[in-house]
């Protein structure tokens, strides 16, 4: 009876088929839980909003942290059904330092930090953790999940790209450097200061605030800002191949194998 509870526990907490109508329930009301928390923080640092309805913040937030530490513990508790963590002291603690078990404990512990140690001023700043309630989003959205799937897939194409995006900051920021350090010794009194004005041009942003004003300066900026488009649409089209990819996946229904008939009487061959 027990392991029969724990077992319809997990599969309400976990993403199930969807026939199951109370687990597609508990998914819905949880993401739209996290979603209203998040416009909640933000709300109460609206001056006005956030001192007007402070006893309402606070009475949803008492609520969330109740419901979302619920959660948890019966998460905790239900993890013995998966064979890794079967034992049950040993096989908890290695669940509980799973990445999506932290997330779960670190979306709690601001709330309960202050109430233990009300006069460490640090612990006030703990509060912005509750934007980390958005991570949980992961465990009961299945496009948040094929999200991660394409991440964890496209990964060292994305290491590459991202190497090739600093290689060319770098090099970009060495030749401005050499073009303008003597016209403008304090806007690119560096490579590294110039690596400033290598991120918002290569990232076609141009705030202004540093920009070339030899003619060597210039073209080079030109032929930059040009390039950049080009390399920052490479880990774009790796996400948008990896997402595509993925999607086809699914929809794509197992492939059958082709059932092999004799040439005299068209009977199955059986193997």
């Amino acid at each position: 009876m027990r392991q029969r509870l724990k077992r319809r526990i997990f599969k309400i907490l976990e993403i199930t088929p969807s026939e199951d109508s109370i687990s597609i329930i508990f998914d819905r009301f949880i993401l739209t839980l996290i979603f209203l928390n998040l416009v909640a923080v933000s709300l109460e640092t609206v001056d006005g909003i956030g001192m007007q309805y402070k006893y309402y913040f606070r009475v949803f937030e008492v609520f969330s942290v109740i419901f979302f530490t619920v959660e948890y513990l019966l998460r905790v508790w239900c993890c013995t059904i998966y064979r890794q963590f079967r034992n049950p002291l040993w096989g908890r603690l290695r669940f509980m330092l799973t990445p999506f078990a932290l997330v779960d404990l670190i979306a709690i512990v601001p709330f309960y930090l202050p109430l233990l140690l009300p006069d460490l001023r640090f612990v006030r700043s703990l509060r912005l953790l509750r934007f980390f309630r958005l991570l949980k989003m992961g465990r009961h959205s299945e496009s948040f999940q094929t999200i991660g799937k394409v991440l964890i897939i496209k990964q060292k194409d994305l290491i590459v790209s991202l190497f090739v995006l600093f290689v060319s900051l770098l090099f970009s920021s060495s030749l401005m450097y050499f073009a303008e350090h003597e016209a403008q010794p304090e806007a690119f009194s560096s490579i590294p200061a110039a690596m400033w004005w290598g991120v918002i041009t290569l990232t076609t942003v141009g705030y202004g605030d540093v920009y070339p004003v030899t003619t060597l300066g210039k073209l080079l900026g030109a032929a930059l800002a040009i390039l950049g488009i080009g390399i920052f649409a490479l880990p774009a089209g790796i996400l948008a191949s990896g997402f595509a990819d993925e999607i086809q996946t699914k929809r794509t229904p197992p492939r059958q194998e082709k059932q092999r008939t004799c040439p005299h009487c068209g009977k199955a061959i059986n193997e």
